[in-house]
């Protein structure tokens, strides 16, 4: 356990180091306010600090620079959440809201939104259409035997089918239809209308035939198991820092992001938590030993959930990320689940 000089001492260097990427001195740390200690006194405690493992002497520098072991002591014990300001909150909030309508415009937004805030690479994982809750199903006639089944969730997510009906099926009893589903299926999930509908088929003033069809379309259409959708943003943002300016290491960066896949079943491994960071080389993926890895959980009514993940280089201002992203996480989360976000 360090001491209270020693914490103040390697905060100081971290929060030297996100800034410039420069190996810290003790002269730089001796001058910042509030330290009130020798250059003398901070060499020998820098000393202490790098024998611990906190800090590396990279070449022949003079100065030090934090390992993944300060920064994860850094985030455990030192990190303590800032506010945004009212104008950042705006910016964010109505840059998703305007582009709000189908989750895939929300999240696309987010993803954008995310990246351009923090200047590092975004990756949203959006929940599964599968977990959703049903809210609303429409049958509208489209011609003499055709009708558009449209479903809406409680996400706003819209999924629409053509599906055969009887051709002397009228407007008004297709509308009856449609409330009737609504009122059966509302507040349940796509994963769960087969089970449903083996009680709906009970009914027999209801038409069998039909209502099979209907099954038959929401199985293969909209409850088809695709894969997760992955956004990415900012993908070259992190190619602007000087830890990436070798190529080879860029090139290496880059090739994370063409399996979404991968990156999705990256980002869920942090399961239900709020805030999760991953340091450096307690990434799994080899491409990202240089990089952390922040992660948070955002809802989408009581039973979806989606992550939010940032990638920047282990000196990322780990205060701002993960501020803007519990932020963004409140507001995904109010979007997706139909309400209007207030702070």
């Amino acid at each position: 356990m360090l001491d209270e000089r020693k914490f103040m001492i390697l905060r100081a260097i971290i929060d030297d180091y996100i800034l410039t990427a420069m190996p810290v001195g003790s002269r730089t740390i001796s001058r910042k306010q509030g330290v009130g200690f020798s250059p003398a006194t901070i060499r020998n405690e820098m000393s202490d600090l790098e024998e611990l493992g906190y800090l590396a002497q990279p070449h022949t520098s003079a100065g030090r620079v934090p390992s993944d072991k300060a920064y994860r002591l850094y985030v455990d014990s030192l990190l303590k959440r800032d506010e945004l300001t009212e104008d950042e909150k705006l910016r964010i909030s109505d840059y998703i809201s305007r582009r709000a309508g189908q989750v895939e415009d929300v999240i696309r937004a987010a993803a954008d939104i995310l990246a351009d805030e923090t200047q590092y690479t975004s990756v949203i994982v959006a929940p599964r259409i599968q977990t959703l809750r049903i809210k609303r199903v429409q049958l509208v006639p489209v011609d003499e035997g055709t009708a558009l089944m449209i479903v809406v969730t409680g996400a706003g997510i819209i999924k629409d089918a053509l599906l055969s009906v009887p051709s002397d099926m009228s407007a008004e009893n297709l509308y009856r239809l449609s409330e009737m589903l609504t009122n059966e299926l509302g507040g349940h999930s796509l994963s769960e209308v087969r089970q449903i509908f083996a009680g709906v088929f009970r009914n027999l003033s209801i038409n069998r035939r039909l209502l099979g069809g209907v099954l038959k379309v929401m199985e293969e259409k909209l409850t088809e198991d695709a894969p997760e959708d992955v956004v990415i943003g900012g993908t070259t943002k992190l190619l602007n820092y000087p830890e990436y300016s070798d190529i080879e290491k860029a090139k290496n960066f880059l090739s994370v992001f063409e399996s979404k896949d991968r990156l999705a079943g990256l980002l869920k491994k942090a399961g239900g938590m709020e805030i999760s960071i991953r340091i450096g080389t307690e990434n799994e993926i080899e491409q990202l030993k240089d990089c952390s890895l922040v992660t948070a959980t955002y809802r989408v009514g009581q039973h979806g959930r989606g992550t939010l993940g940032i990638i920047g280089p282990t000196r990322m201002d780990y205060h701002r990320v993960v501020t803007i992203m519990q932020y963004m996480g409140g507001v995904i989360s109010k979007l997706l689940s139909g309400e209007n976000y207030e702070e």
